[in-house]
């Protein structure tokens, strides 16, 4: 079960680290990463590329994360070690081998993980993300509004002990990978959806 535990992470990581963005992008002659912000997720893309192609990126990576999980649970492993495995793609995501050990940050992916583990959970978090990016026009409020409101639910809903631990490091992870952002924002000079550069 242990080796069965550490092919599926692998196998799992190696998911997450499919560059759908920069693959999409490629696929349109731009370098996703040479673009906008730089990063290699689906709000860099439909700055760069538009709805169409940013639809597509979101898609994919969310089921990057949710079919992390499913893989986990076909293969035997429990709920804690699928929904691990839902971290390892997180991981691959932000940290992939094919971009330098860059990426996205893993919000769509992180999604799709929570709502593989806690459908409830990822429904309203996802209401309230996308409330939030309409009202303001912010994605990074929305995504980190979001990842906020995950540990809050899992709490509130009272989850099993590590789901909510799960959630609270993924949570973690999406604002640490949002601090710039954050001091944009508090700087007043975040960049809104839809605004010209």
């Amino acid at each position: 079960m242990t080796l069965l535990a550490v092919l599926a992470l692998a196998l799992s990581y190696l998911l997450g680290s499919v560059p759908a963005a920069a693959w999409v992008a490629r696929a349109r002659g731009v370098d996703i990463r040479r673009v906008g912000s730089g990063n290699s997720g689906a709000t860099n893309v439909l700055r760069a590329l538009g709805p169409g192609p940013a639809l597509l990126v979101a898609v994919f990576d969310i089921l990057k994360g949710a079919l992390a999980v499913g893989l986990g649970g076909a293969l035997g492993l429990g709920p804690f070690p699928a929904t691990l495995c839902g971290v390892a793609a997180v991981l691959g995501h932000n940290f992939s081998p094919f971009l330098g050990w860059r990426g996205g940050k893993g919000v769509a992916t992180s999604f799709g993980v929570i709502a593989a583990a806690a459908p409830v959970v990822g429904l309203v978090v996802l209401v309230i993300s996308l409330a939030t990016v309409f009202l303001t026009r912010f994605v990074s409020a929305g995504s980190i509004l979001g990842a906020v409101t995950a540990v809050l639910l899992a709490l509130v809903t009272a989850q099993p002990a590590w789901l909510s631990g799960v959630v609270a490091a993924l949570a973690a992870l999406i604002i640490w990978q949002h601090r710039d952002n954050i001091r944009r924002l508090q700087a007043g000079n975040e960049r809104r959806l839809g605004e010209p550069k």
